[in-house]
């Protein structure tokens, strides 16, 4: 597990100001923070959530299906573009984890926080199968993969909160 207040392993490539790809894996420069890159990426995608719950339910559904599918293929895109299997500042994928920590919940600023905070602390434990898919997954599908593991369980927790307090 690494600190995600250490500082950036691999230096941030310019290019995800000039190639659209990279911008959007790098959630629109998010990821290039020197602090935290996946905690401002999910920042970056809680605002979209807000947006998500304006469509029907198999609206939702259908953003979810596709950010992940794109997200397999963007993912990889870019991790084999830059050399780099995993790179810290790819944050496509915590957005998504946050997308799917939020679906079906409360769209009231304290839901959300709350969402914030039980997908990054799922994101960074890593509690098993999240960690072992995490060290032994590859690729686009890898990187995807381990966040939104974290996002379902996320979502699994958040649900049960509003089950037992809303």
């Amino acid at each position: 597990m690494t600190d995600p207040l250490q500082a950036p392993a691999t230096p941030v490539p310019l290019s995800i100001w000039s190639n659209p790809w990279h911008n959007l894996a790098f959630g629109f420069g998010a990821g290039g923070m020197p602090r935290a890159p996946g905690t401002w990426g999910t920042l970056v995608g809680l605002p979209f959530v807000l947006l998500w719950a304006l469509l029907p339910l198999w609206g939702q559904g259908l953003v979810l299906v596709a950010s992940i599918v794109f997200g397999v293929w963007l993912c990889g895109k870019v991790a084999r573009e830059l050399g780099v299997h995993d790179h810290e500042g790819i944050v496509w994928d915590e957005m998504v984890g946050i997308w799917l920590t939020c679906f079906l919940l409360p769209t009231e600023p304290l839901w959300l926080a709350l969402g914030f905070v039980v997908f990054r602390v799922m994101d960074i434990a890593k509690p098993w199968p999240i960690s072992w898919v995490d060290r032994h997954v590859h690729g686009g599908f890898g990187i995807m993969l381990d966040d939104v593991l974290a996002g379902v369980a996320a979502w699994g927790v958040m649900q049960a909160f509003v089950w037992a307090w809303a």
